[in-house]
């Protein structure tokens, strides 16, 4: 068992390797056939290490940061070819394929960078941090109360651009010695005011229901998907529902450590096909695209498990559950809106057409919900948090200019030295 398990281990790893090679010379083709990037004309950067199955963390920032690039523009620095690719596919920003350091060391000094923005913790991002005289900024791509949201790695950027007070409480809770008035800056949710995609669907009088679970996770402490655990059963309850629509939206990565999981996952969109092929006016979705707005803006109601997904729908200022983890090692951070949030058990999940109606009935929800939206959110009117973005990213160019200005005549601040290059 052992010698066969390392063969299929091997020959993955070649298969990847030779995936990978043919990613980069795509890329390099479709780089060549196209103009090259004006000279020091992008100020600010998106660093994106990950490859093609992390490219929600992204996508979501696409419409933001297209809107900055009328004043900033924005270049996205992409490291993994299949990633660049994906990048590359949908067209929406434009991609300097920095796959090695050496290729990083080359391109920057083509370009006036001042601001370099990350959407996640990869370990890669540590090879970008090496380069000074431009602020690093973690942006996130979402807002949560998981564990993945104080991590101590916030320390390692400059600046953090967070949603508002919930975030700010929460890093204080955790982190020793990080000074949140100096090294946070609150901008709320700016892909709120973007909200994209058409409904699928010819809306009527029937009940939305939106399931969006999140992937199983990869350790005990971040086992918060609930496929396995409520899925199936609630999916069922409501396909069998002839006043119910379900939209089913799980995570990309659902299935990628769990094969069970991922079969969890299949099974539900099969009885989706199977649903709609036996009442095509049911017209329940298993939605995959991209495009994240419709499905929070449409429900009437959302279950969501601990994800940022919780967030997301929070801000839309309208009624959702948040399913309960059964392992207890997962962690839950109840001193923010999971305190007050109404939580779905696993023994619940059959009934969650009853469920669903006692949510929509409650007359609390309104109230509680708006108090939320403001913790978390701060103002949500439209074009709030997109104006509090630029005005965060105009704040890091004034600092940029005064800090170049003071160090313009230093001449023992330098750039690292080829010596130095680590170009794995």
């Amino acid at each position: 068992m052992g010698v066969m398990a390392d063969g299929r281990k091997a020959f993955g790893l070649v298969r990847k390797a030779v995936a990978n090679r043919l990613a980069v010379g795509d890329v390099r083709r479709r780089l060549a056939a196209q103009p090259p990037h004006p000279s020091h004309h992008f100020r600010v950067a998106v660093y994106f290490a990950d490859s093609a199955v992390n490219m929600y963390q992204i996508r979501q920032w696409y419409k933001p940061l297209a809107e900055l690039a009328r004043t900033w523009p924005v270049v996205v620095l992409a490291r993994n070819p299949n990633g660049a690719r994906a990048i590359f596919d949908d067209g929406s920003l434009p991609v300097a394929f920095v796959p090695t350091v050496r290729d990083l060391e080359s391109y920057l000094p083509t370009q006036d960078i001042r601001v370099v923005l990350y959407v996640n913790q990869n370990t890669r991002n540590f090879q970008m941090f090496r380069y000074g005289r431009r602020w690093h900024a973690f942006i996130n791509h979402g807002e949560s109360d998981k564990m993945y949201m104080t991590t101590n790695q916030f320390k390692a950027y400059d600046y953090a651009l967070i949603a508002g007070d919930a975030a700010r409480a929460r890093l204080g809770r955790v982190l020793w010695d990080y000074d949140l008035d100096a090294r946070t800056i609150p901008i709320g949710r700016p892909q709120a005011d973007h909200y994209s995609g058409e409904l699928p669907y010819v809306p009527d009088d029937r009940t939305v229901v939106l399931y969006a679970p999140t992937w199983e996770g990869d350790r005990p402490s971040a086992h918060y998907g609930s496929i396995r655990t409520h899925g199936e059963a609630l999916a069922s309850a409501l396909l069998a529902s002839p006043t119910h629509r379900l939209v089913y939206r799980p995570h990309p990565r659902s299935g990628v450590v769990d094969a069970e999981y991922g079969a969890a996952h299949r099974r539900i969109v099969d009885a989706i096909a199977a649903a709609n092929s036996a009442d095509p006016r049911a017209q329940h979705v298993y939605d995959d695209k991209p495009d994240l707005g419709w499905q929070l803006a449409a429900a009437d109601v959302a279950i969501v498990d601990i994800s940022a997904m919780v967030y997301d729908r929070l801000a839309a200022d309208k009624p959702l559950m948040v399913t309960r983890p059964t392992d207890p090692a997962a962690l839950v951070d109840t001193h923010g809106y999971l305190s007050d949030a109404e939580w779905l058990d696993a023994a619940d999940a059959p009934g969650i057409v009853a469920e669903t109606g006692r949510v929509l009935s409650d007359p609390d929800a309104v109230s509680r919900l708006e108090e939320w939206v403001e913790h978390y959110f701060g103002d949500t009117a439209p074009g709030a948090a997109t104006r509090r973005f630029h005005d965060a990213i105009g704040v890091l160019m004034a600092r940029w200019d005064r800090w170049h200005t003071a160090a313009a005549g230093d001449d023992d601040a330098e750039e690292p030295d080829e010596a130095e290059l680590d170009d794995e």
